[in-house]
């Protein structure tokens, strides 16, 4: 292990964005503990198939096990880790709204049997997927972190909004350095299929009907998964302050009529589109203010939505990922 390299303790390995992370974070020389417990909100030959470069590693151990069973995290993740990475959480604004209460279990009292972990490990270093979510209804456009009021409107939202209050109470009582990364609607390869740009994309090449809630007017703030994953490691090098939060998006909004109409053009194909109402839980618009992410990471978004769909199509294109 050279001087620089760290052991990460990396929950939501075999996610989307988790699997780009590992598989950074290792191409950089640091050891990786992945931890995963294949939620079945989608395939688990999804989440087995993201694993499959980080697993070419020496350096990356994975435990299959439930952030929620307190008992497990104690007895199974023994080693010594100098930060946690903390991505694992049931995903979806609409989902939420259907099954709040799994909801609250995973992502509040799963980050408090984190946060626990550690502060009896002594773990200093805590880095938390937030979400864009939070910010709800909230009509001062771009969102800021400085932003006082938050106005969510899901389950989900206010699930993200008390992993951060608990992240500021660790790091005021115990010392544990929490950043909470506010991510704004990442795509590229490996989004999950529950997604609107893959869910689209996959009805469009098999010529389906693809829904379109509301008038096709709401925005959203696309960040490719390269940047956000940028992001991340950048905030594994902040020492500056002991409790942050930071905007991780692209500081641009993109129409869902625009989206579909990129998608078109991507794919070469048209779409078919049903109508339906706006769906409850849903915000207006996503827009990220990245002034702070800039100044303090050094955070810079890299990839424009179109490049970002070329690569998206191009792995949803390849065969190996299709048959899966």
């Amino acid at each position: 292990m050279n001087k620089t390299s760290m052991h990460i303790l990396l929950t939501g390995a075999a996610g989307f964005i988790g699997s780009h992370v590992a598989e950074k974070l290792l191409a950089d020389g640091h050891f990786v503990t992945g931890v995963d417990n294949f939620d079945p909100f989608y395939s688990r030959s999804i989440k087995a198939s993201n694993l499959l470069i980080s697993k070419n590693y020496a350096s990356f151990t994975f435990h299959e096990l439930d952030i929620t069973n307190s008992a497990s995290l104690q007895q199974t993740l023994t080693d010594d880790y100098d930060a946690i990475i903390h991505l694992a959480a049931k995903a979806g604004v609409r989902p939420s709204i259907q099954d709040p209460v799994s909801y609250q279990q995973t992502n509040v009292t799963g980050t408090q049997y984190l946060l626990e972990f550690a502060r009896t490990k002594g773990i200093k270093k805590f880095i938390f997927a937030s979400s864009s979510s939070v910010y709800g209804i909230n009509k001062k456009l771009p969102w800021s972190e400085s932003d006082s009021m938050l106005h969510p409107i899901s389950p989900y939202a206010s699930t993200k909004i008390s992993g951060e209050l608990m992240g500021h109470v660790y790091s005021h009582l115990y010392g544990i350095q929490f950043l909470a990364l506010r991510f704004f609607t990442v795509f590229g390869p490996r989004q999950r299929p529950d997604l609107a740009i893959h869910a689209f994309a996959k009805k469009m090449i098999n010529k389906e009907e693809i829904p379109m809630f509301g008038d096709g007017s709401t925005r959203r703030d696309y960040t490719y998964v390269a940047d956000i994953v940028q992001g991340i490691i950048r905030s594994l090098n902040y020492n500056q302050t002991n409790f942050e939060i930071f905007n991780l998006g692209n500081c641009q909004t993109i129409s869902l009529k625009e989206m579909i109409a990129t998608l078109e053009n991507v794919f070469q194909t048209k779409a078919l589109i049903k109508q339906f109402p706006e769906q409850p839980g849903d915000v207006p618009q996503t827009y990220a203010d990245i002034e702070k992410a800039i100044r303090l990471l050094g955070y810079q978004p890299a990839t424009s939505f179109q490049d970002g769909l070329i690569a998206f199509r191009n792995w949803l294109l390849d065969s190996s990922i299709q048959s899966s």
